[in-house]
């Protein structure tokens, strides 16, 4: 009678960051799919093109709650993007060294834009 083998698979760190990152373009994909069209709806939709103005931001931003959602919209859409061109420069880009360089230099542009712009939102004056 023939034994089953035991086969011991090892997930490598790689693997589990690509499949962390996978599943991260699913869920803010979705995520975005409501925030970017709930703020076209907002600001292009129900209220007049021609009315959107810095005053109008301004009186917008005097509720946190938009704040927060103008973030959020930030957040999902730099990182989203990041994790899509990371994905592109992969398949063109064979040389380790310089994938893991471009690595560095995006997440550094990608954590620099979205501090300075969360920051810009959560600080705008208001009154």
């Amino acid at each position: 009678m023939a034994t089953a083998k035991k086969v011991n698979i090892r997930i490598s760190p790689k693997q589990r960051f690509e499949t962390f990152a996978y599943m991260f373009m699913r869920m803010s994909g979705l995520v975005l799919l409501f925030l970017a069209v709930g703020h076209v709806l907002i600001q292009l939709i129900l209220n007049d093109v021609h009315n959107l103005t810095l005053q109008f931001v301004a009186d917008q931003w005097n509720s946190w709650g938009w704040r927060a959602y103008d973030i959020l919209l930030l957040f999902f859409a730099v990182t989203h993007g990041y994790n899509g061109l990371r994905n592109i420069l992969e398949d063109y880009i064979h040389n380790e060294w310089l994938m893991n360089v471009l690595y560095y230099v995006l997440s550094v542009f990608v954590i620099a834009t979205v501090l300075w712009s969360a920051f810009a939102i959560a600080t705008f004056p208001t009154a």
